[in-house]
C-alpha cells in the first residue's frame, strides 16, 4: 500500500468517524431536548404520573379511575408551584437587572435590554405564556 492511499484511508475513516459523532451528538440532543421539555405540556404530568402508576403497580381500570382525581390534583398543584417559582425567578432577574443598570454604560444598558430581549423571545417560545416580563427601562 503506497503512502497516498494509506492517509486518504486515515482520511476517509476521520471522516466518517466525524460525521457519526455530529449524527449521534444532534439526535442525542433532540432526544434530551424531548424529555426535559415533555413535562411543560399542560396534562402530561398527571398523565405520565397514571401510566407510570398503572403500569408499576399494576392497578385495574377501577383503581385507575378512583386515583385519577387525586393525580390531577397533584398534577395541578405541581403545574401552579412550577409557575410561581417562574414568576419568582422572572422578578428577582428584573429587580437584579434595575439595580445593576445604574453602573453601566449606555452601551451596556443597550446590551442588557437585547439579552433580556433575546431570553423574552427564546421563553415566549418553549416556556409558560401566562407572563411576559416588561424591558426594563434606565434610570
Amino acid at each position: 500500500m503506497n503512502r497516498a492511499l494509506k492517509w486518504k484511508l486515515i482520511a476517509g475513516f476521520l471522516l466518517v468517524f466525524l460525521a457519526g459523532g455530529l449524527t449521534g451528538a444532534f439526535v442525542g440532543a433532540s432526544h434530551v431536548r424531548h424529555f426535559f421539555f415533555k413535562f411543560h405540556h399542560r396534562g402530561e404530568i398527571g398523565e405520565r404520573m397514571r401510566e407510570r402508576l398503572r403500569r408499576e403497580l399494576d392497578l385495574t381500570p377501577e383503581q385507575v379511575a378512583k386515583i385519577s382525581p387525586i393525580l390531577e390534583r397533584a398534577a395541578a398543584q405541581l403545574q401552579q408551584m412550577r409557575r410561581d417559582s417562574g414568576q419568582r425567578v422572572r422578578e428577582i432577574l428584573k429587580e437584579t437587572h434595575r439595580q445593576m443598570e445604574p453602573n453601566l454604560t449606555d452601551e451596556q444598558r443597550e446590551k442588557l435590554k437585547q439579552i433580556e430581549e433575546r431570553h423574552r423571545r427564546w421563553h415566549h417560545g418553549r416556556g409558560p405564556r401566562e407572563f411576559t416580563p416588561e424591558p426594563s427601562l434606565p434610570p
